[in-house]
């Protein structure tokens, strides 16, 4: 069996909405497919093509994060991001993980807005889009 130490300062949010990137946003954006968030980077999935990113390109990014009320409710909050390709992980024959950085960290922590991570999941699968 293999442990692993969690190196991550900050807990992620977890979620599966649209995000867009591009190397320019007055270029072609391409779409991929969030899976989580923190206030300093996110990782999202794309399609393998020429579009995807490479380790150690700038892209801006363009998603939006459920911020939730105490109320049960929510709003969404959207940002647009420079950030830094640090990794690239390969899921399959089509399509790869994608783990940038923020050159400017969001204004909230996303994970931290429930107790628990079930919390989290069962508030997201209200809103999912």
């Amino acid at each position: 069996m293999e442990f692993t130490t969690e190196r991550r300062g900050e807990k992620r949010l977890r979620y599966h909405w649209p995000v867009w990137f591009a190397e320019d946003f007055n270029g072609l954006l391409s779409q991929g497919q969030m899976v989580d968030v923190s206030s300093v980077g996110a990782a999202f999935t794309c399609s393998s093509n020429y579009s995807c990113p490479y380790p150690g390109q700038t892209v801006t990014t363009r998603f939006s994060v459920p911020k939730f009320d105490g109320d049960n409710s929510f709003n969404i909050a959207s940002f647009t991001r420079h950030s830094v390709v640090r990794r690239i992980d390969t899921i399959n024959a089509f399509t790869k993980r994608v783990a940038v950085q923020f050159a400017e960290p969001l204004s909230f922590q996303p994970a931290q807005q429930a107790e628990d991570e079930t919390q989290c999941g069962e508030m997201l699968r209200a809103v999912t889009i």
